[in-house]
């Protein structure tokens, strides 16, 4: 990958040997060819996930990648982020062959997070607030853990969408959890802590680096069925 065309754009690595990544993928537009921008909010508020995930996990060998597209919509058939992501889970694999991957996944990037957990290496997704789309394939989840978040007064995403596609995934996934984060809405700026926490709980303990909490137990052995928390 030509580093001045990455789309990645900030890697935290472990002091020891990475045993995992996650890769924290920002929100965007459905349509627009305007470069992404280091201050757009969509990508500064990713910033605390990235930096929970770090300082959780990072003595245990957790390395977070924050992605930042090249452009900042979708755009139709064109899947604008999904090629961008597609090459970082490529860079990923050939930096640290065999690791588990972890897609932190927001609106946009939580569809990116869907569209793309086949692949190989990926073995968890969170998708907060995920544009989730009629055509969605639960199939993507087949064996993975998921855990998708969506705030109850949401009304630039489909929270109904969400959970409604949780359940169809939770009948082919390793784990999966929904949580109605009360109150909240899009932007995930009303109860941070419950994001971040419930976040960095499910990422690190569905690689192997800690017993999950109660709270995210509870969550997952609803099977797929939504929390109110």
């Amino acid at each position: 990958m030509n580093a001045s065309t990455a789309p990645l754009v900030a890697v935290t690595s472990p002091s020891g040997d990475v045993r995992a990544v996650a890769l924290v993928l920002h929100g965007g537009r459905s349509e627009s060819r305007e470069p992404v921008s280091a201050r757009q909010l969509s990508v500064l508020r990713m910033l605390p996930f990235a930096r929970s995930l770090a300082v959780a996990g990072g003595s245990s060998g957790l390395a977070v990648w924050r992605v930042r597209y090249r452009l900042r919509g979708w755009n139709g058939t064109e899947a604008s982020p999904v090629r961008d992501v597609a090459e970082v889970l490529e860079l990923a694999a050939h930096r640290h062959p065999g690791v588990p991957v972890a897609l932190v996944g927001y609106s946009m990037g939580g569809r990116v997070a869907l569209t793309l957990a086949s692949r190989p290496g990926v073995r968890t997704v969170v998708a907060l607030a995920p544009w989730v789309t009629e055509s969605a394939r639960p199939e993507e989840l087949e064996g993975r853990h998921a855990l998708f978040m969506h705030g109850a007064r949401d009304r630039t995403t489909d929270a109904h969408l969400t959970a409604a596609f949780a359940m169809r995934v939770a009948p082919l996934s390793a784990s999966c959890g929904m949580v109605g984060v009360r109150g909240d809405g899009h932007a995930m700026v009303r109860r941070p802590r419950v994001w971040h926490r419930l976040t960095t709980g499910f990422v690190l303990s569905s690689v192997g680096f800690r017993q999950a909490s109660a709270e995210l137990t509870s969550v997952l052995e609803r099977n797929g069925a939504k929390v109110e928390l």
